[in-house]
This record gives C-alpha cells, sequence and structure tokens, in this order.
C-alpha cells in the first residue's frame, strides 16, 4: 500500500490477481444521501495498469476533473453503470437499493468478473462472485476510485437533465441533494415525483 492510506492504488487488485482472480472488478455507488434522484452504481475493471492520472475518489476531484478523468477511464477499462429509481428506493429502501445497484451495475459489464471489491462495509446480496467490502474503499482501490467517478458522472448527468423540467429545485447544482436551496424550493413548491418521499424531511411535505 501507500505511506498516505487515503490515496488508492492496485495493491488490493495485485494481491487478488496474484491469488488467482483474473477479472478484478470495483464497484462503488452514489446518490444515497440524496432527496431527489435515483441511486446510481459502476463498475469499473482496468485492462492494464494504465491509469488516468489524477484519479481519486469522485468526492475529492471537481466536476471538469471527473469529466476528464471519466473520459480516460472509458478508454483504458471496461464499465458499467446503473441507476435505480426513485420508485424501487421507496419500495425497498435506500441501503437495499444502493445494494441492488451494485449487482446490476456488475451484471451489466462486458466481462465475467472473478473476484469484486466493493466500497462500503457489507456485500451486496446475490453476486456472481467472490468479493471483499472494503471501507473507504474509494480512497484506497483504484479500481473503486473509478467506479465512484462512473457512478457520479453518470448521476450528475442524469440530475442535469431533469433539472431541465424541474428548474427550480436547481439539481443542476445541487445534483439533489438537500442544500438550503433545494430544501427552500421544497418549502416552496412542494416535492416533485423525483424526490424520495421516505426521507427527511420530505415526510411532512408528502403527508400534507
Amino acid at each position: 500500500m501507500n505511506e498516505n492510506p487515503l490515496t488508492p492504488d492496485f495493491q488490493l487488485e495485485k494481491k487478488y490477481i496474484l491469488a488467482g482472480h483474473k477479472v478484478v472488478v470495483g464497484v462503488d455507488e452514489a446518490g444515497r444521501g440524496c432527496i431527489a434522484g435515483p441511486v446510481t452504481a459502476g463498475a469499473v475493471m482496468f485492462r492494464t495498469e494504465d491509469f488516468p492520472a489524477d484519479l481519486d475518489d469522485s468526492k475529492k476531484l471537481t466536476p471538469l476533473q471527473r469529466a476528464r478523468i471519466y473520459e480516460e477511464i472509458k478508454e483504458k477499462a471496461v464499465i458499467s453503470f446503473v441507476h435505480v429509481s426513485v420508485k424501487e428506493i421507496e419500495r425497498i429502501n435506500i441501503l437495499q437499493a444502493s445494494l441492488k445497484a451494485m449487482v446490476l451495475a456488475v451484471e451489466e459489464l462486458p466481462v465475467t468478473p472473478d473476484f469484486l471489491l466493493v466500497d462500503g462495509n457489507r456485500l451486496p446480496p446475490n453476486l456472481p462472485c467472490k468479493g471483499l467490502a472494503v471501507v473507504k474503499g474509494d480512497q484506497k482501490s483504484l479500481s473503486i476510485a473509478a467506479a465512484s467517478v462512473v457512478a457520479k458522472v453518470n448521476r450528475d448527468n442524469l440530475m442535469n437533465q431533469l433539472a431541465q423540467d424541474e428548474p427550480h429545485y436547481k439539481w443542476h447544482t445541487n445534483k439533489g441533494y438537500g442544500t438550503r436551496e433545494h430544501l427552500e424550493a421544497l418549502e416552496r413548491f412542494g416535492p416533485s415525483r423525483h424526490h424520495r418521499q421516505s426521507f427527511l424531511p420530505l415526510r411532512r411535505l408528502f403527508s400534507d
């Protein structure tokens, strides 16, 4: 590992590749803490040890950095991403929806993984192969960091599209998170069909 434990590297991937797992995939999600929009998961397998410059946890990157790195990831890796809808989030809760998104993203890959590195403290059920849950994985594994970028960029793009139909919530800037401007718009305009009804402070608004 790097001396700085918060700088992602390829050591976990190498460990499992050397153990005989040829296709090691990183998995992460974006949007779990939002009050509007889907939760999105990404899955990434690097073809070689050729990584985008400055690849890091997506939360540490600016939108311009994420966009540039995302284009490089698409050139250097096998990727997939999946959105799980607000309706499904409400049906099974956000934790289960996040886990489901990860499984679906893995299933969407054009390759069959041998081993998964999953950000978080638990593995999703029904994975197609063995895996490891990695706490703060997007700060430790380059594959997970890349998956975080894939999930974040594609979710942000979707929220930008939704913002065109619902401009007063300013999703193009807050991406569905509960910022002050977002909450003020909720008070003024009420919730939309893209809001997660079970999330506070939305319960009161939906129950009125």
